[in-house]
This record gives structure tokens, sequence and C-alpha cells, in this order.
């Protein structure tokens, strides 16, 4: 008999023994997280002996003070996120593990009807912008271009706003929201937030250093399978984006596969390997959070990423 049960044993899939990860997205399922999903899809994490569970997020849904309070395993967040946390929280780290984004998505939307021709005329001219006024980057384009006479009003999703006024623009991410836009007949001008000097690294996988130092293995299979899941989404990303098209009824299947192509220079570039991130980068936005006084405490980059 024990031997029978020995042999059950060693026949188990390795996933029926391992505790169900949790990974929190920040957003919807859409484009930005088709490698994740395509993951699980493709059973990338099953072979790895992980059983992962894709939990959706909303705007503000806050996924770094979830990871930092043990509510999941693995979460979404962007580098600033990370210092602003490690600020605050010194003793209960976060770490980035892997980045989707090279070049921040985030950009301006304005109608090309206003003919503006950078960033900064945008925020010098009359008219609406709807941007979140907390968000670091705001605060690093203010400190480069000064009080904007344009009028900031709060960024609550969607453009519905910018369709009906065209004195009006918008923060947003360059896969989604230009997209939706000119599909209801929208003329779009947007401006890379990154071309301006501030890019942090955004899409980041990260988890506790607690959950890096506990479980080295777990972690290392979690990002392997990631990156596999990546690898096989910008290779194909049509069945994937079919079935976040039916998780996310707000975008069609034709948005989402020309935002998994717009959004694929923005992963893989000339100077890096996906996924990677590097200590100068790290340093760069951790001087320019500095210099915006959004933090106080003294802190190395080396302590906000690892490489798997």
């Amino acid at each position: 008999m024990k031997i029978y049960l020995l042999m059950i044993l060693l026949f188990v899939s390795p996933s029926a023994f391992s505790k169900p990860l949790t990974l929190a997205l920040n957003w919807k399922a859409e484009p930005e997280f088709g490698g994740f999903y395509a993951a699980v899809l493709e059973g990338y994490y099953k072979k790895q002996g992980l059983e992962v569970s894709i939990i959706e997020g909303g705007s503000g849904t806050p996924t770094v003070q979830m990871l930092g309070n043990n509510k999941v395993d693995f979460a979404i967040v962007s580098a600033d996120e990370i210092i602003l946390w490690q600020d605050r929280n010194p003793k209960n780290k976060v770490i980035g593990l892997f980045v989707v984004y090279q070049t921040s998505p985030y950009i301006v939307m304005t109608h090309a009807e206003r003919n503006f021709k950078s960033l900064k005329e945008v925020f010098l001219s009359e008219g609406l912008l709807s941007m979140q006024s907390g968000l670091p980057y705001y605060q690093f384009l203010i400190q480069k271009f000064g009080k904007p006479k344009v009028k900031v009003v709060p960024y609550l999703g969607g453009v519905g706003n910018f369709l009906n006024d065209k004195t009006f623009s918008q923060q947003g991410f360059i896969t989604t929201e230009p997209l939706s836009a000119e599909k209801s007949g929208a003329k779009v001008k947007s401006f890379l937030i990154a071309d301006e000097g501030f890019n942090p690294y955004l899409v980041v996988v990260a988890t506790t250093e607690e959950t890096l130092k506990n479980k080295p293995d777990l972690v290392k299979k979690m990002i392997l399978a990631t990156r596999q899941g990546w690898e096989a989404y910008l290779r194909n990303p049509q069945t994937t984006n079919q079935h976040m098209a039916t998780l996310n009824k707000a975008l069609d299947l034709e948005t989402f596969n020309k935002a998994a192509e717009i959004q694929k220079p923005l992963i893989v570039t000339q100077d890096s390997s996906l996924g990677i991130m590097t200590t100068a980068r790290w340093e760069k936005l951790l001087l320019q959070m500095r210099e915006l006084k959004l933090i106080k405490s003294p802190m190395k980059a080396q302590d906000f990423f690892i490489n798997q």
C-alpha cells in the first residue's frame, strides 16, 4: 500500500500541491497585460508547477498597497510607486522583478485640429486638460514647463468629454484612448510624456522582499513563465486578445489587435531586453523624485529591483 501511494504522489501534477498565486492588475484586461494572460492560456505557469489567478483592477486600484500588505502574491505597479512605497515603508519593501514597458506609454491626447507642436504648447495654451494632478509625471511637467495656462480638470476616464469638446485634451495610454477616440471619428495627436524626460518603468511585476527572500525558486518560476507568456504574446497576440475581449467588453477585438501592435516598440527596444531593468534608469528616476520633493528617505537604486 505504501508503495502504491508513493507512485500516486510521484505522478500527480506539481501544481496540485502549490498554493494558488494571485497577480493583481491595476486595470482591466487590455493588451498591456497580454503576456500574463498568454502565460495562463498557453500553460506556461502550469508547466512551472504554478497556479496563477489574475485579478483585474480599475481606476485607482491600490496594487502596491495590496502587495505590501500581503493581500496578493504579485502585483502590477509602476517604478515610481515602488520608490514612493519604500520611502514610506522601509521595513516592508516591494521589489520589481520584470518590466513590460521600457518606454512609458503615458500620453497627453489632443485634437489634431489644434495643431499643437509640443506638449509644452498644450500646457501653455488655453483650453481644458484632464489629468490627475497628484501623479509624479504631472509634477515633473509643471516643474519643467511652469504654471500651466490650460485649465487642469480631474481625469474621469473614457473619451466622452474629449469627443464633445475640441478644446479638451487629456491624459491616456497610447494603446487605448487614441484608438477609442479615432474609432468614434475624432482626429487625434498624442504626445508621449516619456519624450519630455520622465520615463519610469511601467507595468512592473513586483513582489515583497519577504517573498523574494523566503521563496526564491517560486519567484524565478513565476518570472520565467511570465517572460515566456510575453514572448508568445508578442509573436502572436490573436488568441489571447480574443480571450481578453470576452473579459473586457469596453474594447472590441479590432482595438485589441491594433493596440497590441502599437505597444510593441515600447516593450522591446534596441537598447533593452524583454523584462530587464537597469540601475541607471532607476537612479535617474530616484533623482527626479528627490528633485520633485516626493521622497525623503535615503535609498539606493539597487534596492528597488532584481532581474530574474
